[in-house]
């Protein structure tokens, strides 16, 4: 069995924290200069890694891994998770 990641790259640690926040694919492609397909792209490349089925699991994941900070809103992922 294949254990799930414990690092980001720089560009998904980025779109993690807007996913975190809540904030809508459009919202998240403008603020990173990205297409809104460059975002979903991502997003479902993270969901495969971490084997889960939607955004909501997505994030619940990467607080169990302590990727992201529990203890900052928005969001943060932690500098050392960061590849």
């Amino acid at each position: 069995m294949r254990t799930a990641p414990t690092s980001l790259s720089d560009l998904d640690a980025k779109i993690m924290e807007h996913i975190a926040a809540g904030d809508r694919t459009t919202c998240i492609a403008n603020k990173l200069y990205l297409s809104r397909q460059g975002v979903e792209y991502h997003v479902s490349k993270m969901m495969e890694r971490f084997r889960v089925s939607n955004r909501t699991a997505l994030v619940a994941r990467a607080y169990t891994l302590g990727i992201l900070r529990p203890e900052v809103w928005p969001p943060k992922v932690l500098q050392e998770r960061i590849s």
